[in-house]
């Protein structure tokens, strides 16, 4: 296994550990959890990095990269909706799309197909990982930094939490669609080919 390939696994690793940590009721644990999700975080951009620089790039990293940095910010999700933080119909509409839409990538890359990914992709995943860190340092930092306790109270608010996760929310959703509509055509051919060759068989 190539080392990209083993930071991608390290990473699916961290994901639980992560969450172990962060819904304990010990606070030394849950300032734990964020330098897990941070190192985690830390492993999708040096993979990509080390891939590409020394050719690294495999069929089996094209699919899991992508589906480990969705499984690590779903599992985030996941766990502020199990503490009450978040709504859990947001949180699913984001992992079903966020997954989906990873794996019927993943699968036309690995049929040489190569779809856009437009710039309010982007976007939504910047938003997604503003507001899972601010949630986690407002969580583990607000017994530790009182300075700061009103801006961590703002954070947490439950009128704030709701809408910042909204918006999200419908970004997440509203990139999904976009995604599928600008790239109908080589998803289409994908399962097309994919179809014949099976008939064929």
């Amino acid at each position: 296994m190539t080392v990209p390939n083993q930071l991608t696994v390290l990473r699916i690793i961290l994901t639980p550990i992560f969450v172990a940590l962060f819904v304990s009721g010990n606070i030394i644990l849950k300032q734990l959890s964020v330098i897990v999700f941070a190192v985690a975080a830390l492993t999708d951009w040096y993979d990509g990095w080390v891939a590409r620089k020394f050719g690294k790039v495999t069929r089996w990293g094209i699919f899991l990269d992508p589906f480990a940095d969705k499984v690590l910010t779903s599992a985030a999700f996941i766990a502020f909706a199990w503490l009450g933080f978040v709504d859990w119909w947001m949180v699913w509409v984001i992992v079903v799309r966020d997954i989906s839409i990873t794996l019927l990538r993943s699968f036309c890359e690995l049929r040489g197909q190569t779809l856009r990914t437009n710039y309010t992709a982007k976007v939504k995943t910047f938003s997604q990982m503003i507001f899972i860190y601010a949630v986690l340092l407002a969580v583990v930092l607000k017994t530790s930094i009182p300075q700061l306790l009103p801006v961590f109270n703002f954070v947490l608010n439950a009128d704030v939490l709701y809408y910042s996760m909204l918006f999200v929310t419908v970004l997440t959703l509203g990139t999904g669609v976009q995604y599928l509509v600008e790239n109908y055509k080589m998803i289409y051919s994908s399962f097309r080919a994919l179809s014949g060759r099976t008939q064929s068989e």
